[in-house]
C-alpha cells in the first residue's frame, strides 16, 4: 500500500471544507425558506381569522340594514280619540280591532285576538297616529292609511330569523300571527325597505326603533375632547422630553413611568376618572367631556412614545445643520425636526385615536351603560358611545338586538375607517410638503 502525497492530503482537505461550506450555505438557504414560509402562513392566518371574522359580521348584522313596514287603514274614531290630547289614545288597538273586523274575525270577551294583531304592529303605531291627529284635527272621522314599522318579532319572521318549524312555545310569534302576517303580505300592505331609522334614531327599548345616531355622535364628541387635549399634550411633552429635558434621574423616571403607564389596563383609567371627575370634580356623569378626558388620560403615552420615535427617526445632520446655520434650539425643532417627524407624529395620532374609539371598559365606568334614548347636542350632556351601545345591545334579551349589535360593530368599523384615511390623507400631506 503507498502513502498518500501531501498534495492528495490537501486536496482532500479542501474538498472536505468546501463541502462542510456547501451543506451549511444549504442549510442556511433551507432555513430562510422555512422562515419565508412561516411568515406567509402567518400572515394566511391572519387573514383567514380577518375573513372569517368580517363575513360572521356581515352575515349576522346585514339584516339590520333593512326593516319591513305594514300600511293599515285606521277609521279616526271620535268616540276614541280625544282632540285636546290625542297621546293618551289608544291607537294601537283601534287598528288592531278594525283589522280583524275587515277580515270578519271576531275577537273573543278578553280581546286575545285584538292583543295578539297588536303585537305585530310596532308601539311606532300609537306616536305616528298621534302626531298626526295633532297637526291635522280634521283627520277625526276619516280613514286614513298608517304606514309604520312591523314588531320585531313580526319582522324577523319575514327576514327569515324566525322559523316556523320551532316549536310554538319556544317562539314570540304564534302560529295565529304568523298566518295573519302572511295574509298581509299577500295583501301586500307589507313592503321591506332600507331601515333608516338605523341611522336617524337614537337608542330605544323597541328593537325596530332602535338607531346609532346618538352613539355615534356621543362617539364623535368624545373623540373630539380626546384629541383636543391629549394631542397637543402629547406632542408637547414628547418634544420637551426629546430634545430639552436635560438626561438625568428625574427625567428617567418619568420615561419608565410613560412606559408603564402604555401597559395599564383601561379599566384602571374608567377607576381614576370616576375617582377624579365625577366624584371629586363633580362633571356630569356619562357626558362626552368625562369620556374624552379618560379616554385623553390613556391615549397620552401611547402618543408620547410614538411621538419620542418619529423624533430619533429624523437624522441628526438636520439639526446640526440648522444650528450651524444660527438657528436657535427653538427654531431646529419647531421649523425642521418637527415638520420632518410630522408623518410620524400622525401615525402615532393615528394609533391612540383609533385605540380610544374602540374601548368599552373605562366607559362603562363612568356611567355609559346606561340608557340614553336622544342624541347629544353639547359636551356636557349624557351620552352613549359606539362600544358601549354595542355592549347593551349584546346583553338585551330582544333577539332583535343582536342583529343591530353586528350592525353596530359594522358602523364602528367604518367610524374608524373613515378617521384613518382622513388622518393618513393628512400624512401624506406632510410628507408630500417636507
Amino acid at each position: 500500500m503507498t502513502d498518500a502525497t501531501p498534495d492528495q492530503i490537501d486536496g482532500a482537505a479542501a474538498k472536505g471544507r468546501l463541502d462542510r461550506l456547501r451543506a451549511g450555505l444549504k442549510r442556511r438557504h433551507a432555513k430562510e425558506a422555512r422562515f419565508k414560509w412561516f411568515g406567509r402562513l402567518a400572515i394566511a392566518a391572519a387573514m383567514v381569522f380577518l375573513a372569517v371574522l368580517l363575513v360572521r359580521i356581515v352575515e349576522q348584522g346585514h339584516t339590520a340594514f333593512y326593516t319591513h313596514t305594514v300600511t293599515v287603514p285606521v277609521y279616526m274614531d271620535p268616540a276614541r280619540i280625544d282632540r285636546a290630547y290625542p297621546q293618551g289614545s289608544n291607537f294601537e288597538q283601534l287598528a288592531a280591532e278594525q283589522q280583524l273586523a275587515r277580515w270578519g274575525i271576531q275577537d273573543d270577551a278578553a280581546g286575545t285576538a285584538s292583543s295578539q294583531m297588536k303585537a305585530l304592529f310596532s308601539s311606532e303605531l300609537k306616536f305616528v297616529a298621534a302626531d298626526l291627529v295633532a297637526k291635522r284635527s280634521d283627520v277625526i272621522g276619516e280613514t286614513v292609511p298608517l304606514a309604520v314599522p312591523l314588531s320585531d318579532d313580526a319582522d324577523l319572521y319575514l327576514k327569515g330569523e324566525i322559523s316556523q318549524s320551532t316549536p310554538q312555545d319556544q317562539r314570540r310569534i304564534n302560529d295565529r300571527q304568523i298566518a295573519w302576517l302572511e295574509r298581509m303580505q299577500a295583501e301586500g300592505v307589507v313592503g321591506s325597505h332600507f331601515n333608516t331609522a338605523l341611522f336617524t334614531n337614537g337608542d330605544s327599548t323597541q328593537p325596530e326603533l332602535a338607531g346609532v345616531l346618538g352613539a355615534v355622535v356621543g362617539s364623535a364628541l368624545m373623540l373630539m375632547v380626546t384629541a383636543l387635549i391629549a394631542i397637543p399634550l402629547g406632542v408637547g411633552a414628547a418634544i420637551w422630553l426629546e430634545e430639552f429635558a436635560p438626561k438625568n434621574k428625574l427625567t428617567d423616571i418619568i420615561e419608565v413611568n410613560i412606559n408603564n403607564l402604555a401597559a395599564v389596563p383601561s379599566i384602571v383609567y374608567g377607576l381614576l376618572g370616576l375617582a377624579l371627575f365625577i366624584n371629586w370634580m363633580h362633571l356630569p356623569r356619562a357626558s362626552p367631556i368625562v369620556g374624552g378626558l379618560v379616554l385623553a388620560l390613556m391615549a397620552l403615552p401611547t402618543l408620547v412614545i410614538a411621538t419620542r420615535s418619529a423624533l430619533k427617526a429624523v437624522p441628526p445632520s438636520i439639526r446640526e445643520a440648522a444650528l450651524a446655520m444660527g438657528a436657535s434650539k427653538t427654531q431646529t425643532v419647531f421649523s425642521h425636526v418637527l415638520p420632518l417627524a410630522m408623518p410620524g407624529v400622525m401615525t402615532g395620532a393615528i394609533i391612540s385615536m383609533a385605540h380610544a374609539l374602540g374601548e368599552t371598559a373605562p366607559l362603562l365606568l363612568i356611567g355609559m351603560v346606561s340608557f340614553v334614548p336622544g342624541v347629544p347636542h353639547a359636551i356636557d350632556q349624557p351620552v352613549g358611545a359606539l362600544p358601549s351601545l354595542i355592549y347593551i345591545w349584546e346583553n338585551a334579551s330582544e333577539r332583535a338586538f343582536h342583529e343591530r349589535t353586528a350592525a353596530a360593530i359594522i358602523v364602528l368599523l367604518v367610524f374608524m375607517i373613515i378617521m384613518n384615511a382622513a388622518a393618513i390623507i393628512l400624512r401624506r400631506r406632510f410628507e408630500r410638503r417636507w
